[in-house]
This record gives C-alpha cells, structure tokens and sequence, in this order.
C-alpha cells in the first residue's frame, strides 16, 4: 500500500473541495434551516457537477462514470462529505451500484438515465417490524399468472419522494436451514406510478434535513417478470455483491465531516482568549485537539486500508465492518468536542458545528447499526478459533 496521494488523486480531491465550498456552503444554511431542497436548486447544482465531471462518479467509465478505483473514490466521497448531506447526495448523486446487475435492457431504462441525472433511484429494505433483521421482513411477492403481485410496506427510504424508481426487496418465499425457515428474498424494480405502489411522506429526521426519507406502500402492486433484478429468491446474493463498499462510503463522508469540525474547533483554540491567554494552550483544550486529531487518523487509515484491499480482492467484511464503526464512532466523538471547544457558539447555526453533531447520530444507525458491525467483527474473530 502507498499511502502519499499520485497526480490524479490530488487533482479529483482538489477539484471537488473546490466544488464542495464553491457550489455547496453557500446553500447550507438555507437548507438547514427550512429543512427543504428545491428542486430548482438541485437542478442547477446538478448542471454544474455534471459539467465539473463529479457527478455519478463513482460509475464504471464503461457506463459513463468516472471510472475511479476504490480509494480514489473514497477521498472523492470524504471531500463531499464535509458539506450538507442533501446537498452533496441530491446534487452530486452516485447512483446505486447494484443498477450494475441488471439486465441490458434494465441498465437502458434504470441505470443510465441516473447517470446522465435525469432521475434517481432509491432502495428499499427496512421495514416498520424488520430493521437490522432483513431475513424477518413481512412484505412479500407473489408470483400469479406469470406476473408478480407485492403486498406490504416498507419505511426510512430514503430520497424516494425524488426518485423515478425504487428497488425493492421482497420475500418471496421460505427455505429451510439448520437453524430454522429462513425467507427467501427477491429483488425488484417498481416504477412511480405504478398502480398499488404509493409513496408517502416518512419522518422528521434530526440528521441531514433537507434529505428525505419516506414510507412506500404496495397493494397488489403487479409487475412483470422482467423487472425482477437478479435471480429469483437470490435477492440478499445481490446486495452483498454491489452492496458491500456501501459502509465505506458511510465511512468516508465522516471522515470529511469531522475534518471540517478538527479545523474549526483548532481555529477557534488558536484565536478565543481567555483568562489573558489562546484557550487552545489549556491543557484541557489541546489534549482535546489532539485526541481528535488522533482519533481522526486512525479512522482515515482503516477506510482507506479497506478501500484498498477491496480493489486488490481481499477485503473481508470484518474490514468493512471495522472501518464503518471506527469512522462513524470517530466523528460523534470529534463533533462533541468540537462543539465542546466552542462552548455556546458551538450550539449555534451560525457554525456548521451543530448539524455536524446532529447528522453524526444517524451514521450509527444506517447501512448498519454499531451493533451489528460489532457483531460481525466478533463472529469473525470468534470463527477462527471454532466458536
């Protein structure tokens, strides 16, 4: 592994800090404060990442993406990540890697107008009674008269009020294991506007406002066979294949979060006086500065390390796990203390502080709890040795 950056990396990580503070910033604080991305702002935004050649990067060049490999899209996705996440996901949208196992004719109609960012796509998963527990999810499928009928609701999607389609995830019938039945899960895609299929406003979220999330709906919603993505009941084979390095993306938007919380907390320590001298030569100030400087470290280093070693075919999901928990357990840390720096102002809207502290909560929740990442690096430890 070469840890210094080439030509190119440099060049794609300037460019987009560059768009980020140029294009972005000026809108945070409208969208934090109304809660509400207009769609004419995220066309014009869009337009601009699209002529910047950041937008859909992280795509193959062969579908018309960036083409870049895993690190490199990873210190593209850190640099995004330091804006409002609206923003940079709305605007400067990655479209959903798992369009890549569609059929030619699924990529023409779904995969390729994402590119070219005339619509965008959304995943459904999670259930009101099935959160971490996919396998227990209630939404079904049914396969009558050489269609499929899905029944059932599905909650937390995310941008789905924006997108053209959703791909979702439905059982589709049982099997039987060593530790019991186990459902077998299909995925489909469903059109707006397909008649059974509502969308309908979800929740007020304390993280990312201006990014949405909503409940979908089916009632015997009918759908070909040819919109099935993948193979019948190998559902769950799909996602892990194009779904993986999702937890590193997660983890690479902390890292830029939470460098932009290190240089405020360490601007204001070198220029807020008190007590007749700079607070950041406190003790209690600069041991602070530099745990999260540290913690900070680290964290890049595990992201990147995993990011390298799926591109060389190595990567392990203890490594994906590892890197999400420690980058996203690393910003609320950094975000706290930043915050706690600060003192007051660092409550204030006035500072990015705030809704860095606020998004930060989300990240250990989604794409995977802490729990559930812990839980996968102690069944691989655990393994090892036959437990």
């Amino acid at each position: 592994m070469h840890f210094g950056l080439s030509e190119e990396q440099t060049l794609i990580v300037e460019t987009t800090r560059a768009f980020v503070e140029n294009e972005l910033y000026p809108h945070e604080q409208a969208v934090e404060r109304s809660g509400h991305l207009p769609m004419e702002l995220i066309r014009e935004v869009q337009k601009k990442a699209i002529a910047a050649g950041l937008y859909a990067a992280n795509m193959p060049a062969e579908v018309g993406g960036a083409g870049l490999d895993t690190p490199t899209w990873l210190l593209y996705e850190k640099e995004l990540g330091r804006a409002n996440y609206a923003l940079h996901w709305t605007c400067v949208a990655r479209p959903s890697n798992i369009l890549l196992a569609g059929t030619d004719a699924q990529k023409e109609k779904y995969l390729y107008p994402c590119i070219r960012g005339e619509t965008w796509d959304c995943l459904a998963m999670t259930e009101p009674g099935a959160g971490s527990d996919l396998r227990g999810m209630k939404a079904s499928a049914v396969e009558k008269g050489g269609d499929w009928v899905l029944n059932g609701t599905k909650h937390f999607i995310s941008h789905a009020d924006i997108a053209g389609f959703a791909i979702v995830f439905m059982a589709t019938g049982e099997e039987e294991t060593p530790r019991g039945k186990r459902k077998k899960i299909t995925a489909f895609f469903v059109d707006k506007g397909t008649p059974g299929f509502i969308v309908r406003d979800g929740y007020r979220n304390v993280s990312h406002r201006g990014y949405t999330n909503a409940v979908l709906e089916f009632d015997d919603c009918r759908l070909p066979r040819d919109q099935v993505l993948g193979e019948v009941h190998r559902g769950f084979e799909v996602a892990n294949s194009w779904l993986g390095a999702t937890r590193l993306q997660v983890g690479a938007t902390c890292l830029g979060r939470a460098d932009r919380a290190l240089v405020h907390a360490i601007d204001y320590a070198a220029q807020r006086e008190q007590f007749g001298q700079q607070i950041g030569k406190f003790q209690g100030v600069s041991f602070k500065l530099a745990d999260m400087a540290t913690e900070l470290k680290a964290a890049e280093l595990m992201v990147m390390e995993a990011g390298w070693k799926y591109d060389a075919g190595t990567v392990t999901d203890q490594d994906m796990a590892m890197a999400k928990l420690k980058a996203t357990e690393m910003l609320a840390f950094v975000a706290d203390e930043a915050i706690q720096i600060h003192g007051g102002m660092g409550l204030m809207d006035d500072l990015p502080l705030e809704r860095i502290w606020r998004d930060a909560r989300v990240e250990r929740i989604w794409e995977g709890t802490s729990e559930i990442q812990r839980h996968i690096i102690s069944r691989a430890l655990l393994r090892a040795v036959g437990g």
